[in-house]
């Protein structure tokens, strides 16, 4: 049997017993988890997200950090060199089981009977609340003064204040005739 888990945002394709390396866990070593299941497959292939959970249990092995990387930048003919590099923060994991999902649990039917009688024997123990006089409403707001709309001098009234000199007749241009008669 097979199922396909995602885990740090990659998908894997795992099997009971088997141990891979993911991006790094939040959890303790020796700390069991459910990844997130997409699917299970062998006998039966299910794809149900409900059906699906809690499917695959796994285990943190232990948490290390990946191979160092160099990443060297070169531009030609400018002189440009840059060396920069990184280890990822990785975790090694372990598939405990891989099967159908633990069916929930209902509540005791014991535990539920006494709970009625007990709010039954608690109820006419209470006595009515004292009634709250009514709040207070809050003092109403003045209204604020109407404003009045500012003045604006009009291009008419700018023009009134200040005369435009008169303007000069243009002189009419004579037609050419293009002796085509029209």
């Amino acid at each position: 049997m097979y199922a396909v888990i995602k885990v740090g945002g990659k998908q894997y394709k795992v099997e009971q017993g088997q141990t891979l390396l993911v991006d790094r866990q939040p959890h303790e070593p020796g700390k069991a988890f459910t990844p997130s299941v997409l699917m299970t497959g062998g006998d039966e292939v299910v794809t149900d997200g409900t059906k699906l959970e809690g499917a695959v249990t796994a285990q943190v092995v232990e948490h290390l950090r990946g191979e160092k990387l160099k990443v060297f930048t070169f531009k030609p003919k400018r002189g440009f060199k840059k060396t920069r590099g990184h280890r990822s923060e990785l975790s090694r994991i372990q598939i405990d089981a891989i099967g159908p999902s633990k069916p929930k649990r209902a509540p005791a039917k014991k535990a539920a009977d006494e709970k009625p009688a007990e709010k039954a024997a608690a109820a006419p123990a209470k006595k009515p609340a004292a009634k709250k006089p009514a709040a207070k409403k809050p003092a109403a707001k003045k209204p604020a003064a109407a404003k009045k709309p500012a003045t604006r001098k009009t291009p008419a009234a700018s023009a009134e204040d200040k005369p435009k000199p008169a303007r000069k007749p243009r002189a009419a241009k004579p037609k050419e005739d293009s002796g085509d008669g029209a």
